[in-house]
């Protein structure tokens, strides 16, 4: 017996910062700046979490929508799109790097490459108001105003070639409702779907998430690998995903997903609190794997080292099921 389970990489911002120094959070364009000041350490970044044992690692392009490149690094639409490609090869090069590397563990056994998932965060990133933790604007802003705004960045992420997009900190049921109908422009790409979540019940924007999340993924299984919550505090996970394999049911199944980060409060109006970056990190993963968890993670503030600790586990854990 096998469980395919995916080690995804952690918080890119709290690695970057391990080689830029500085601050990063506050910058409207977040770690995406980077691409074009020191794309030497975001390079550095992706390689970090391969090396700590990444099955997939995001672009840095969480916050680099073509509108916010234009708008805050003043460049044309045209060179806004090659930074999303640059983001791309960026990655690219990491991985070919990794793989070629004397000590890659992957190399004894004959390992799957990593893959590339092209990041694209909410319109509430570029927002900037932190209204990715609201979700105030899916009663606002057309559906239509939404798929026009992610296409270019979809488009060009996949032009580069992504091996499939992470479609993260989603915190309105509109916006997952959009990005699936663009899904559907590109009927050969792949993706999952991650919630923002504002407790163990609902989302940002206060929908139910286990009736939004399987309702998104029955709409489109094909292209939807996983659905599930990133960026959200450990100790809420458990609540939100419990039950949704319930019925124990192959034909039912849902593949979740969950990378949190490592734990803190957001307020009413939308603003994060973080706990400190040394807060123990004590997962309950094996609990997630047991109920459908596919691909695991870390978001802010999860750094190199916790990715290493939850690949251990995930290891032991698939060892163990192997064994029965």
């Amino acid at each position: 017996m096998t469980t395919t389970v995916k080690i995804l990489d952690g918080g890119f911002s709290g690695q970057l910062s391990r080689h830029v120094g500085g601050k990063i959070d506050g910058d409207p364009l977040w770690t995406a700046r980077f691409l074009a000041t020191d794309p030497d350490a975001v390079y550095a970044t992706h390689l970090d979490f391969l090396r700590a044992g990444a099955d997939v690692i995001e672009t840095n392009t969480y916050q680099a929508s073509v509108p916010g490149l234009t708008r805050y690094l003043n460049v044309s639409e045209r060179e806004s799109l090659d930074l999303l490609a640059k983001a791309v090869s960026l990655a690219r090069k990491a991985v070919d790097v990794y793989t070629r590397e004397a000590d890659n563990p992957r190399k004894s056994h004959n390992d799957i490459r990593p893959t590339v998932a092209g990041s694209c965060g909410p319109y509430g990133a570029y927002l900037h108001d932190s209204s990715e933790y609201t979700g105030l604007y899916g009663k606002s802003v057309s559906r239509q105003e939404l798929i026009d705004w992610h296409r270019p960045r979809v488009q060009a992420l996949l032009d580069a070639g992504v091996d499939l997009l992470a479609l993260e900190t989603i915190p309105c049921v509109e916006e997952a409702e959009a990005l699936l109908e663009l899904l559907r422009e590109y009927p050969h790409a792949r993706a999952w779907l991650s919630f923002s979540c504002r407790d163990g019940q609902l989302i940002a924007d206060g929908s139910v998430f286990q009736e939004a999340a399987v309702r998104c993924y029955r709409a489109s299984p094909s292209q939807i690998v996983a659905i599930g919550v990133n960026c959200v505090d450990p100790r809420y996970v458990t609540p939100l995903l419990k039950g949704i394999n319930g019925s124990g049911s192959s034909r039912d199944f849902v593949p979740l997903i969950v990378y949190p980060n490592r734990g803190g409060s957001c307020s009413e109006t939308g603003g994060w609190t973080a706990v400190p970056d040394d807060h123990s990190l004590n997962l309950p993963i094996s609990e997630w794997l047991n109920m459908g968890v596919r691909y695991i993670g870390g978001c802010c503030k999860i750094f190199a080292e916790d990715v290493k600790a939850i690949r251990s586990e995930v290891d032991q854990y698939r060892a163990k099921i192997a064994a029965m």
